[in-house]
């Protein structure tokens, strides 16, 4: 898997930062604030697969187009970046040696912090 920064989501996300649409929660709290499967769903449904890989830092350009495999690192639930959810994604990026996912995840993570 050739899994590729997405920079279009990198936009999106400190786009959403700069307006105030954060949830500043704690780190362990993503588990429960993530879409479901149903929510991606419903998502993609109502707004195509492009707004849909706007909430996603990662990008796998090998996989088929206009599936859910094709995206990852998810940094929030279609309304707010989730901030437990940029530090969990920038743990998994770099412990799968993402390291341009995980450095934009950091980055991303100041910002917040300082926002």
């Amino acid at each position: 898997m050739a899994v590729k920064l997405n920079k279009p989501a990198l936009e999106h996300a400190r786009s959403l930062v700069r307006q105030g649409k954060v949830v500043k929660d704690e780190r362990d709290a993503w588990s429960e604030d993530a879409p479901s499967a149903s929510d991606e769903n419903a998502y993609v449904d109502k707004r195509g697969w492009t707004d849909y890989s706007h909430w996603h830092l990662g990008i796998d350009p090998d996989a088929s187009d206009k599936t859910k495999g094709r995206y990852s690192f998810p940094f929030g639930d279609f309304t707010k970046v989730h901030r437990c959810a940029v530090i969990s994604l920038e743990s998994r990026a770099a412990q799968f040696d993402h390291d341009e996912i995980a450095k934009a995840a950091k980055d991303l993570l100041e910002l917040i912090d300082k926002e």
